[in-house]
């Protein structure tokens, strides 16, 4: 039997014209407790100059009582809607990247938006390092295509909570904080289009050790994040440049016309090995938040930019490649506006 339909699909509305999109505001959260590579170097039998010259990492935040990641995220939120001049209530849309809300559900965006007034759109999404990018193309593709005006975007982890204090492959990484931006409407382009994928078959090299389920089911202690740092390291030196070339591509600009490289703060060794392979110019300013925050995965990037914007490092209204890699293995690229 062959069913016929009433011939309307041409009526459907398709909301209104696209229209172009822009980061309007940035703002980030550091928690306040400071830890030095002294405090951590006896439990993983290390040293201040190991951890320095493995990661480029000086110091990281851990977040102490009262800093979760409602606060935090709150707290990174509230610069970024002063820059953009507009009021929680006027946010359509909140999108929270983490893989560290300590609830499988409900998800923690509703929460934030209930804290601003909003009603509007409000979900978690988790890609880890990647998360904050996903979450930019996301807000830009609502922002572009009328579902949304303005839309809170944050990166947000307690990483402490899931990592293991002896662990000589994480322990000095990881650390805590939130950031924050908004996407807004706009009359010209202001994030160009996301490069972005996945590589499934490297799934277990950044990962929960055990599973809910495992660890309910045999007694196994609170679960943390392990992984294999060479495979990683490998992956994201070879893998992430062409990636970023993409981006640079997709936006049409050459690697001299940026302003900024703003990667996912991972190692500084990593983001050494991009500037060579992807021949950015000497003079091209380069986040390396790392030193004082360490990896803070799906907020590295935000708080990098809040950083650079913060302390004038980077001009207003230029143009950055940013780009987040991690757990997943998932990656997102995609060249944007400086606000």
């Amino acid at each position: 039997m062959t069913v016929t339909s009433k011939g309307h699909a041409s009526a459907l509305s398709g909301g209104v014209p696209t229209r172009h999109s822009r980061i309007s505001g940035v703002g980030g959260y550091r928690p306040k407790r400071v830890v030095p590579n002294s405090e951590i170097v006896d439990r993983i039998d290390s040293s201040d100059e190991w951890i320095r010259e493995r990661s480029g990492i000086i110091e990281r935040r851990i977040a102490g009582e009262g800093e979760g990641i409602i606060e935090m995220s709150s707290w990174a939120a509230e610069p970024a809607l002063e820059m953009a001049g507009i009021s929680g209530d006027q946010l359509d849309a909140v999108i929270l990247a983490t893989v560290t809300w300590p609830y499988q559900t409900p998800a923690a965006a509703p929460l934030l938006a209930e804290h601003f007034g909003s009603k509007g759109a409000a979900f978690d999404i988790s890609a880890a390092c990647a998360g904050y990018c996903h979450g930019i193309a996301l807000a830009s593709d609502m922002v572009r295509t009328g579902q949304a005006d303005n839309v809170l975007v944050v990166g947000v982890e307690r990483l402490s909570d899931f990592t293991s204090k002896d662990d000589r492959g994480t322990a000095f990484i990881f650390g805590d904080g939130a950031g924050a931006a908004i996407v807004s409407a706009s009359d010209s382009p202001g994030i160009g289009p996301t490069v972005w994928g996945s590589d499934g078959a490297q799934w277990p090299v950044i990962s929960q050790r055990e599973s809910w389920i495992d660890v309910h089911e045999q007694d196994l202690g609170w679960p943390t994040i392990g992984m294999a740092g060479q495979t990683v390291f490998r992956w994201a030196v070879w893998g992430m440049a062409p990636v970023a070339q993409r981006a640079l591509d997709a936006a049409g600009i050459t690697a001299d016309q940026l302003d900024a490289f703003i990667p996912h703060q991972a190692n500084m060794r990593i983001i050494d090995a991009m500037i060579k392979q992807l021949k950015l110019p000497e003079d091209i300013p380069v986040a390396r938040d790392i030193a004082y925050t360490g990896n803070t995965s799906a907020a590295s990037i935000p708080l990098a930019m809040e950083r650079m914007v913060r302390h004038g490092e980077i001009p207003r209204g230029g143009l950055a490649l940013q780009i987040g890699f991690g757990a997943g293995l998932a990656y997102a690229a995609q060249v944007v506006v400086i606000p």
